[in-house]
């Protein structure tokens, strides 16, 4: 398991972690501008925690009608706040489950 501050400094690699979940793998993808990545790893990460991350994935596509079904998907309100602060909110709260 990593903390956030490994979490990020992970991202000076080539490859994610090989010790967090998808979710998170997806969320590292995401951290890497690799919104493809990202998304296909989301999309197979059938949890509440796939489909919050689905969600805040089609945020940062622009797509707000798709990413508010994954939120219902989630169980989550849907976010509108900055989506730096929504990106660290995830991995914050995954890292710790």
């Amino acid at each position: 398991m990593v903390n956030m501050q490994e979490f990020r400094a992970s991202l000076a690699h080539d490859v994610p972690p090989s010790t967090i979940a998808p979710a998170l793998t997806a969320l590292w993808w995401a951290g890497k501008n690799d919104w493809v990545k990202a998304h296909e790893i989301a999309q197979s990460v059938e949890t509440k925690d796939g489909a919050w991350v689905h969600a805040y994935l089609h945020r940062v596509e622009g797509d707000l009608g798709n990413a508010a079904y994954w939120y219902r998907s989630a169980g989550r309100p849907i976010e509108s706040g900055a989506l730096a602060d929504e990106w660290n909110a995830i991995i914050e709260i995954l890292l710790h489950q």
